[in-house]
C-alpha cells in the first residue's frame, strides 16, 4: 500500500514542477483521513493538482466551485419530490457530496452560511442530516482551494476544519523553462482526453483507516520533542488548540507510513510548517521547525528530502549560464529586463543556500560574481 502511494506521489511529481512537498501533504491528509486547503494566487496548479490526485484514486469524487449564490441542493442534492409528496422531506444525495469519498471544493470560503453550517458537521463527524434522518458519509478527505486566507471571523470554524493549510505559489524564475515543458505535456494529455489508470482505491484507504490505530504509537523521545515544539509555537502567538495537537499525531503517523517506516521521527515535523492561521505566521513556524529538521538531516543525510521546489544543481547551473549570456550579450537591457535577471540571480542564490553540496558553493561564487559586476557597472561585456 505504501509503495503504491509513493507511485502516486512520483506520478504527480512528474506532472507538476516544484510541488513535491504539496503533493506529499495531500497524500498525508488522504492517508490520515484529514482535510487540506491549498491557498495561493490563480494559476498556481491548485485545482489541477487535486483533480490529478483524484484521478489516481478509484473513488467516488465530487467537485464544485462555490459562490455566495450557491444553493444547498447543488452540493447536497435536490429535494426528493416523490418523498415530499408523501409528506417526507429528504434529499436525493446520489452523486452528491454526502455520498462522495474524495471531495474538492473550489473557493470554499465564498460559500454562504447555509452551506457552511452543513459542511461543519459533515467534515468533522462524517454525518449529514436530511429530513430528520442522519446518514453516515463515506468521506475520506475534503480538499479545498482558495485565492486568499479568510479574514471574516465567521469563517474561522470552517477554516479550522482544514488541519493543513498549504501555500501554492508561482515558481521562481529559474524554473521557467522546465515549467513550460511540463505544462505543455499536461495540456496535451488533457486535450487528448488521456486519463491515468488509478493506482489505489478508496476501499483500500478506508480499510487502512480502520486499522490506523495500530500506527499511532510514538516513542517517548518523539513525544518529548513534539511537546517542546508545540509550546514553542504557542509562545510565539500561533494558536494551536489541544484538538489540533492530538490530530497532528495522525498526520505524523501517515507521513511515516508513506516512507514505509513503523513510527514517526523528527523528519515528520515538517508538517508543522503548514498549520498557520494567518500567512504571516508561516515564517514564524519555519523559524521554529527548520532548525529541528536540519539537525535531524545532519545526523541522517540519506533521509533528506528534495525541497518543495525540486531543486537540482544542473538546472540551477543552466539558469546561471543563461542569465550570464543575457547580461553579457550585445543587446542593451532595459531597466525592467535587468531587474528581472538580477531578481532571478537572487532567487538562485537563496536556493543554493539550502543545498548541502560542494557544487552549490562553487555555483554560489559564480552568482556572487555576476551580482557584484552588475552592481559595479551598467556594462556587462567584461563579466
Amino acid at each position: 500500500m505504501s509503495e503504491r502511494l509513493r507511485q502516486v506521489a512520483a506520478t504527480l511529481e512528474g506532472q507538476f514542477l516544484g510541488k513535491d512537498e504539496i503533493i506529499r501533504l495531500l497524500l498525508i491528509a488522504t492517508v490520515a483521513g484529514e482535510h487540506c486547503v491549498l491557498l495561493g494566487p490563480p494559476g498556481t496548479a491548485k485545482s489541477a493538482l487535486i483533480r490529478s490526485l483524484a484521478e489516481l484514486m478509484q473513488a467516488r469524487y465530487f467537485e464544485y466551485l462555490l459562490t455566495r449564490f450557491t444553493e444547498p441542493n447543488e452540493i447536497f442534492g435536490p429535494v426528493d419530490i416523490a418523498a415530499f409528496r408523501e409528506g417526507q422531506y429528504r434529499r436525493n444525495t446520489a452523486g452528491m457530496l454526502p455520498e462522495a469519498e474524495i471531495v474538492f471544493l473550489d473557493e470554499v470560503f465564498k460559500s454562504n452560511s447555509a452551506i457552511l453550517n452543513a459542511l461543519l458537521t459533515l467534515l468533522n463527524e462524517r454525518r449529514f442530516t436530511s429530513g430528520g434522518q442522519v446518514m453516515r458519509c463515506p468521506l475520506i478527505s475534503v480538499f479545498a482551494a482558495s485565492n486568499e486566507v479568510p479574514s471574516d471571523e465567521t469563517l474561522n470554524a470552517i477554516f479550522d476544519r482544514f488541519l493543513l493549510r498549504v501555500r501554492s505559489d508561482n515558481l521562481d524564475a529559474y524554473h521557467f523553462n522546465e515549467l513550460l515543458q511540463k505544462g505543455i505535456g499536461l495540456e496535451v494529455r488533457q486535450m487528448a482526453g488521456q486519463k491515468p489508470q488509478p493506482l489505489l482505491s478508496a476501499r483500500e484507504l478506508s480499510d487502512m483507516g480502520k486499522e490506523f490505530g495500530r500506527r499511532m504509537s510514538f516513542t517517548d523521545a518523539f513525544l518529548s520533542a513534539y511537546k517542546g515544539l508545540v509550546f514553542q509555537i504557542r509562545a510565539e502567538g500561533v494558536s494551536l488548540s489541544d484538538r489540533r495537537v492530538v490530530k497532528m499525531l495522525k498526520l505524523f503517523a501517515a507521513s511515516a507510513f508513506l516512507d514505509g517506516r513503523q513510527s514517526a521521527d523528527a523528519s515528520d515535523f515538517f508538517i508543522l510548517k503548514h498549520i498557520w492561521n494567518s500567512e504571516d505566521q508561516a515564517d514564524i513556524l519555519d523559524g521554529i521547525v527548520q532548525p529541528v529538521l536540519e539537525a535531524f538531516y545532519r545526523e541522517h543525510p540519506d533521509r533528506r528530502r528534495v525541497g518543495a521546489l525540486g531543486i537540482g544543481i544542473e538546472a540551477l547551473a543552466g539558469e546561471v549560464d543563461r542569465i550570464r549570456q543575457i547580461l553579457t550579450g550585445a543587446a542593451a537591457l532595459g531597466d525592467v529586463q535587468l531587474f528581472s535577471q538580477l531578481k532571478a540571480l537572487g532567487e538562485i542564490k537563496s536556493a543554493l543556500a539550502t543545498l548541502n553540496d560542494p557544487r552549490a558553493r562553487e555555483l554560489e561564487g559564480r552568482v556572487n560574481q555576476l551580482l557584484e559586476a552588475s552592481f559595479r557597472s551598467g556594462r556587462f561585456a567584461q563579466i
